[in-house]
C-alpha cells in the first residue's frame, strides 16, 4: 500500500511540473514572447539597428534611441531623449538654449518658453544623476546632477544626458539641438 501511495503522489507531482512548465512557457511573461515586442519597439525610425531596451526594473524607458544634441557651457554632451508626449513637445521648441539655476543643491533649472504636455506620462522613477526632466507644475526643465528624492507624478523623466556630477552641477547655459 505504501509502494501505491508513493507512486500516485510521484505521478501527480510530475504531472503538476509538466503543467506548469507548459503554462510558463506558454505565458506572456516568457523571455521568448518579451523580445521581439521591446526589439521592435526601440528601432529608431532612421532605419538603423534597434537598440536595447532599459535595465531599470520598472521597465521604463530612461534611455531610448530618440538622439538629441546638447550642448553644456559649450561642450556637446551625449543625450538620449525617451518617446513620451512631453519629449515630442519638448522637440517641437528645438533647438533652445537656457540659462540654468541651482535647486535645492540637487538639480539645474530653466524655464522653456512655454509648459510642455504631461498627457500619457510614463509610469514616475525617482530621477538620478544626468537625468533631464520636466516639473509640471512648474513648467520648469532639470538636470539632476544628484539622485532626486522619491518618484513623484509631477516629474517627468524625458531622458538621460552623459556627463559627470560635477559638468553638471556648475552648467550655466544648455543648448538643446535636434540630432542630424
Amino acid at each position: 500500500m505504501t509502494t501505491y501511495t508513493l507512486r500516485r503522489a510521484l505521478t501527480a507531482t510530475a504531472t503538476v511540473g509538466v503543467l506548469l512548465l507548459a503554462a510558463t512557457a506558454c505565458s506572456d511573461n516568457s523571455p521568448a514572447e518579451q523580445a521581439p515586442t521591446t526589439t521592435s519597439s526601440s528601432a529608431p525610425a532612421s532605419g538603423e539597428p534597434p537598440t536595447s531596451a532599459s535595465a531599470s526594473p520598472t521597465g521604463s524607458d530612461r534611455s531610448t534611441p530618440m538622439d538629441i544634441r546638447v550642448t553644456i557651457d559649450g561642450q556637446e554632451v551625449e543625450a538620449t531623449l525617451n518617446d513620451s508626449p512631453a519629449v515630442r513637445d519638448l522637440a517641437s521648441l528645438l533647438p533652445l538654449t537656457l540659462d540654468l539655476e541651482d535647486f535645492h543643491g540637487t538639480e539645474r533649472i530653466a524655464d522653456p518658453p512655454r509648459k510642455l504636455t504631461t498627457e500619457n506620462a510614463p509610469e514616475p522613477q525617482a530621477p538620478k544623476t544626468g537625468d533631464l526632466t520636466y516639473y509640471g507644475p512648474w513648467g520648469n526643465l532639470a538636470i539632476f546632477y544628484k539622485d532626486g528624492p522619491s518618484a513623484s507624478s509631477d516629474l517627468l523623466i524625458l531622458g538621460h544626458i552623459d556627463a559627470d556630477a560635477d559638468q553638471l552641477s556648475g552648467a550655466d547655459r544648455i543648448t538643446l539641438e535636434a540630432a542630424p
